[in-house]
């Protein structure tokens, strides 16, 4: 896989298909695979760029750590594999629940990186009216996580988040793998709390044209990620799309999610007066990403 060495940590990253840019970004598992079965979908309109956050699977850390500012790190790790990936050209981003919580903070410390940001069921608790009543769950479930450890804790957080019983057998799958432990410590220890980072509307009214929001259609309405997402655009007068399947739907209905995504970005280029999203199949546009040095993969 290709790296790239930013300031405290070696980012991993997977480079599937042509086109313009599509940067998604992992939630807790914090790593690339499960964006595959969605990648391979995408790979005739976009070049998809899916990597291990810092700190997590092959992502390794490099040095003393700046926790206090883990989430601007982690937006500006974002930043730079746009820059490195797409020098001139703002990218499509898609983030999901944490990793939603990520690209928020992408946009609002480098809007101009982004030409369109879908944020996916994000867990940003301060958007909703009843944020103070949910943060002494969350500390239950971290308490649960230090004394009976993770999967005790990882059992009360899918009951707290309304999963189905399908979906958190999903779930458990999309946390297989060889650095599953691993990553789920660091997350317990370094972003449990990331969904109480204090998020207003209106930061994001200067960046409304850029915003999707999306959640998807057989995902509890009362879940807090749900709601979050439906009082951003309930605020900022924004339509808040529906896309299938639940919290992972990218990938248990990949095929599906993929279609309604290209469907979203053709219609708004179509506004736009851009035209339509075209499929990259020309040696040019091959050349173009072989001169990045990255891998491609049809």
């Amino acid at each position: 896989m290709p790296e790239l060495e930013v300031p405290g940590a070696t980012l991993h990253y997977q480079v599937v298909g042509q086109g313009p840019l599509l940067l998604t970004i992992s939630g807790a598992n914090g790593s690339y695979e499960v964006w595959q079965p969605l990648s391979h979908h995408l790979k005739d309109h976009f070049t998809v760029i899916s990597y291990d956050r810092r700190g997590f699977s092959r992502s390794t850390l490099q040095g003393a750590q700046d926790y206090e500012h883990r989430l601007d790190r982690d937006a500006d790790d974002a930043a730079a594999l746009i820059k490195h990936l797409s020098p001139n050209t703002p990218a499509t981003v898609l983030g999901t629940s944490s990793g939603a919580i990520v690209s928020f903070n992408l946009l609002l410390r480098h809007p101009d990186l982004i030409e369109t940001l879908i944020p996916h069921e994000p867990p940003a608790v301060t958007l909703n009216p009843d944020f103070a009543e949910l943060k002494p769950k969350f500390q239950d479930i971290y308490n649960t996580y230090r004394r009976w450890g993770i999967p005790p804790a990882m059992q009360a957080f899918a009951d707290f988040a309304m999963l189905s019983e399908g979906e958190k057998a999903e779930f458990a799958k999309s946390r297989a793998g060889l650095h599953v432990f691993s990553d789920m410590m660091y997350w317990f220890e370094r972003e449990f709390l990331y969904p109480f980072t204090e998020f207003k509307p209106a930061d994001f009214e200067p960046y409304i044209t850029e915003l999707v929001p999306v959640n998807s259609e057989v995902t509890n309405k009362e879940a807090f990620y749900f709601r979050a997402n439906e009082s951003l655009t309930r605020a900022l007068g924004l339509e808040l799309l529906i896309f299938p399947g639940g919290h992972i739907g990218y990938a248990t209905h990949a095929e599906a999610f993929a279609k309604e995504l290209l469907d979203m970005l053709k219609e708004r280029k179509a506004t736009e007066g851009g035209g339509c999203i075209e499929k990259h199949e020309t040696g040019q546009d091959k050349g173009l990403q072989q001169s990045r040095g990255e891998e491609i993969h049809k």
